[in-house]
């Protein structure tokens, strides 16, 4: 094994309970290699989900995709940074390359473009993305995170439908009483 794999391997256990560690291990492997797409990656995750500093996290996904168009760790935690910082569109061309990508977790890129099409309040869109993502599941654990972001998209098309049967009465009772 390699030094620099050592302190990779240092980051991604202390991440994110230790963030002192973290950066600690990241900055001795990024003093080994500085093309490391792991410790971009984490790095931009720290930018993202710990600082949210969004537009700093892109730019460590996009160096190190730069590096290596073949880094799978990037794309899951890149597409999350994209739609938090509302980039839908980028997010979604993103997302359609990822899924070319030999190797990559396609389960899990079926799952992140229906968060992108949720938060668009694109729910039926959204639940055809999770019926792909459930096709390419292949490990038991995902499954119930998969249906778990189902039953929030189905939650939220019911929470329109009966808020539109409210307005609706509303309108009905606001016309008899004008009568």
């Amino acid at each position: 094994m390699k030094t620099i794999d050592k302190y990779v391997f240092q980051a991604l256990d202390s991440y994110p309970f230790s963030l002192e560690e973290t950066i600690e291990s990241l900055d001795y492997a990024f003093s080994y290699d500085s093309k490391n797409t792991m410790v971009l990656c984490l790095y931009g995750r720290i930018q993202a989900e710990q600082l949210t500093n969004y537009e700093d996290a892109k730019s460590y996904f996009q160096e190190a995709l730069a590096i290596n168009i073949h880094a799978l760790e990037v794309y899951p935690h890149y597409l999350r940074t994209l739609i938090l910082n509302e980039d839908y569109e980028e997010a979604l061309k993103l997302a359609d390359f990822a899924l070319t990508v030999k190797g990559i977790n396609k389960a899990g890129i079926f799952v992140q473009k229906a968060i992108l099409l949720e938060v668009q309040h694109k729910f039926k869109e959204a639940l055809k993305e999770i019926k792909s993502a459930k096709i390419y599941s292949i490990q038991h654990d995902y499954d119930s995170g998969i249906s778990e972001i189902e039953k929030r998209i189905k939650d939220k098309i019911d929470l329109l439908k009966d808020k539109k049967k409210k307005s609706g009465k509303s309108k009905k009772d606001s016309k008899k009483k004008s009568k």
